[in-house]
């Protein structure tokens, strides 16, 4: 693997894209088998990848234009740029299903499932003390400070809650100065703000010692953050979209107003051994995300797109609407059993991702 360092413009509107303009010149002076572009958000540069005759497939990520961070020129530009996204790439990806349905439902569009992997770890604790918390003494919320991701809900609900219990929060907003001085407003003397925590180790430790998980992510798909926290055995109170419930079914319980959040705490709290069987279930369920499993399908991915095999004809780009017939979902690239290539007598292409 040659791992290549390009800058951004670190501008909220730009960085993004300019990024993975960089990224994408540099594949036309080291030209590449097949090519990753991950964001919907790059679409515009897919016409430069085509000129070069690289097959590229699009990590369509999540419904980037329900962020509200974007205003409505912003907006426009995602729902641009799936359809760009939809009309120019070989390939799409999709890491949930719910992006999936989305995809087929809009435009007609198949996509290849590839969602991440959930780590089952069971880090220890001894690194909560240097942040002054005992194991299964706080609630814990792992977050960018962003509207979508309704960190505010969760900390107006805590407040109304009789929780004895702190609530920890990881995590800060680059570019969302009104919108974290609401979140840290709305907090009294049980919530502590962590910031940042970039020590992989602690942070690990922080998620399996957590009484529950609260996570608000409502427009991403499957959340890296969610896998980790199930990945760890910690039950899990997450806001009511299907995203979530894919991963967490009935192992979770959902919310969507403050007042859902208190009362889910409360109960929580009152209920230890309610919380450990949920959190048992949903290490369980945490089994079924395998990095295994995704590194095999990007590989098979990336000899299909080597090997040119996908249609040369795709969707238009144009919305159709989730009330008409759409087509079928392409099932994810499953994992070689034991004794079989992936590929016999195929060398692995050489792949580049362009990502922010």
């Amino acid at each position: 693997m040659e791992l290549v360092h390009l800058p951004a413009a670190r501008k909220r509107a730009l960085e993004t894209l300019s990024h993975s303009a960089l990224s994408v010149a540099h594949l036309m002076a080291h030209r590449v088998d097949a090519a990753l572009v991950f964001n919907a958000a790059n679409a515009p540069l897919l016409p430069a990848l085509r000129a070069a005759r690289i097959p590229t497939a699009t990590h369509v990520d999540g419904l980037e234009w329900k962020r509200a961070k974007w205003g409505p020129v912003g907006q426009r530009y995602y729902r641009l740029a799936e359809s760009l996204a939809v009309r120019w790439s070989d390939v799409l990806i999709a890491d949930a299903q719910g992006i999936a349905d989305y995809y087929r439902g809009e435009f007609g569009a198949p996509t290849t499932l590839l969602t991440y992997g959930a780590p089952l770890i069971e880090p220890g604790s001894d690194r909560l003390a240097e942040l002054g918390l005992e194991p299964g003494g706080y609630h814990l919320v792992v977050a960018r400070f962003e509207p979508e991701n309704h960190v505010e809900v969760i900390v107006e609900g805590y407040v109304r809650s009789a929780a004895a219990k702190p609530l920890v929060i990881v995590g800060s907003a680059p570019y969302s100065d009104a919108y974290t001085a609401r979140v840290h407003a709305a907090a009294d003397d049980r919530v502590r703000f962590l910031g940042g925590v970039w020590d992989q180790g602690q942070l690990d430790q922080l998620y399996a010692n957590s009484y529950t998980y609260l996570h608000g992510h409502s427009v991403g798909g499957t959340n890296p953050s969610l896998l980790r926290a199930i990945g760890t055995g910690t039950a899990v109170l997450a806001y009511d979209v299907d995203f979530n419930r894919e991963v967490v079914a009935e192992s979770g319980q959902y919310f969507v107003s403050p007042a859902d959040v208190a009362a889910l705490v409360d109960a929580a709290e009152a209920d230890p051994a309610a919380v450990a069987r949920h959190g048992r279930r949903a290490r369980e369920l945490a089994g079924a995300y395998d990095w295994d499993d995704v590194a095999a399908g990007y590989e098979k991915l990336a000899l299909q797109l080597a090997g040119r095999r996908f249609p040369a004809r795709r969707p238009s780009g144009h919305r159709i609407g989730s009330g008409r017939a759409a087509l079928s979902i392409v099932p994810a690239p499953r994992a070689a059993s034991a004794g079989e290539s992936m590929a016999p007598g195929t060398d692995a292409p050489r792949l580049r991702g362009a990502q922010q």
